[in-house]
């Protein structure tokens, strides 16, 4: 496919458990035919939204062959396929494109830390020999990985292989992207890992993305894919109205909240903790009735305070454009309004 494009609005779908741990396949064919239905340019099965880490390597490979089938060619779907293992990224990324993926997605080596120079030699360029016709995006994401594959080794990729043309930047360095812009050229496309400043990277004029690879989508993918149509079509007045509207989404992508520890001497201490993607896209899919379920271990649950910032957040859009919210009603059989008044509700989410 020499003319994939990688630009709109992506999901980079969470992976839907029961509360036994097993995977919710029911869930995710419905999540996937709400994300088709709102007209999501393509799907991002086992990303860091998607719980890789967590899954064994059969479920992984299982998630991505049951996401192909659910979407049925309906949109484009970009597997999650990597690992801090060579062999596994490699074995992974060739089931995903011997199956029907149109690309995978390959994070930086987590944990390992090589140099950027191992990264590109021992680890892309591995993939991408070893898997004639693959299309292959970089996931440069160093606050979770601890490495960072340069912009320098980017654009060898990009000029030695037919196959990358495209990275998913989530460093939130916006002078790198320009730098990428710079040295991978006009032809090369940049996507947002980050919702909160998609709109930043896709107006910048020397960064110029072409869209997002989102989090908040999940449940809102109808208005993800309004915001990157009317930015990419020059429609400045409603993209930044659909920002304002969204933002409040967009800012729990990581939740922090100051929680109180009671000590074994007695005496109780304020802790801030941070909790990380995908946390808070469950909690707030659940509470809103969608399919999610819990994390796997060892994510597990908010605090009452995290918890009231996903509520607060999507109370806050619904008030600023019901219309964002509505579209879960039919398709998940729910009333959101009522379930963002219900306490009940958001009281059994956390610890």
């Amino acid at each position: 496919m020499a003319d994939l494009k990688f630009d709109g609005a992506w999901t980079a779908l969470v992976t839907p458990f029961n509360e036994d741990g097993s995977l919710d396949l029911d869930g995710f064919q419905r999540n996937i035919d709400f994300q088709v239905a709102q007209g999501i340019t393509g799907i991002l099965p086992v990303g860091t939204t998607g719980e890789s880490p967590s899954l064994n390597w059969e479920e992984h490979g299982g998630v991505i062959d049951k996401g192909i089938e659910f979407n049925g060619g309906r949109t484009k779907l970009l597997a999650g396929t990597g690992s801090n293992s060579t062999a596994e990224a490699l074995q992974s990324s060739k089931h995903a494109h011997e199956n029907g993926a149109d690309a995978v997605l390959l994070v930086d080596c987590y944990y390992n830390g090589p140099s950027s120079l191992e990264l590109r030699k021992e680890y892309y360029e591995a993939v991408l020999d070893a898997v004639p016709g693959v299309h292959v995006v970089p996931y440069v994401i160093p606050g979770r990985t601890g490495c960072e594959l340069t912009v320098e080794d980017v654009a060898i990729l990009a000029g030695t292989y037919e196959g990358v043309h495209a990275v998913k930047e989530a460093t939130g360095d916006l002078d790198r992207m320009r730098k990428t812009r710079e040295i991978c050229g006009p032809e090369f496309q940049i996507m947002s890992g980050d919702d909160d400043i998609t709109t930043k990277m896709m107006t910048d004029d020397g960064i110029q993305a072409s869209g997002v690879i989102s989090v908040a989508s999940n449940a809102v993918p109808g208005a993800v894919v309004q915001l990157t149509r009317a930015i990419l079509g020059g429609n400045t007045s409603a993209a930044q109205k659909l920002q304002e509207d969204l933002s409040p989404l967009f800012g729990i992508v990581t939740v922090k909240a100051d929680n109180e520890r009671q000590l074994p001497n007695g005496s109780t201490a304020t802790v801030t903790d941070k909790f990380r993607n995908p946390l808070a896209i469950k909690t707030l899919m659940n509470g809103l009735g969608m399919s999610a379920g819990p994390c796997r271990q060892p994510l597990g649950k908010m605090t009452a305070a995290g918890v009231e910032v996903v509520r607060n957040a999507a109370r806050e859009t619904h008030r600023r454009n019901p219309d964002i919210l509505s579209p879960i009603n039919d398709s998940y059989g729910v009333n959101v309004e009522d379930r963002l008044a219900d306490d009940s509700i958001w009281n059994g989410l956390s610890y």
